[in-house]
């Protein structure tokens, strides 16, 4: 193995290292952020209050959209990632109304 290709090597695992850190940072933040939402959705249950906020789900996605063009990441993967979470959570919230 050359010089050059065990460098690569080295930098890749480093990458690879990186991106496992990042993933498990995603994993546990989108925990939380579950763990927020099912309170909203036991509050709006216990008070008969709709599952989705239409407006407010509007304004989340125009602030994602800002957010992602601020840490140049493409606007419409965020947004689409966006909306599966909010219909997951919609979904959740659903579910405790019944």
């Amino acid at each position: 193995m050359t010089d050059a290709t065990q460098r690569a090597a080295e930098l890749l695992r480093d990458h690879r290292d990186s991106i496992d850190r990042l993933d498990a940072i995603l994993v546990y933040t989108l925990a939380e952020r579950f763990k927020r939402t099912q309170a909203v959705g036991r509050l709006k249950a216990e008070h008969a209050l709709p599952p989705s906020d239409p407006a407010r789900e509007e304004r989340q996605i125009a602030r994602l959209e800002r957010l992602a063009a601020e840490a140049d990441l493409d606007a419409e993967f965020a947004k689409k990632f966006l909306t599966f979470i909010i219909g997951e959570v919609i979904r959740h919230h659903e579910k405790l109304q019944k």
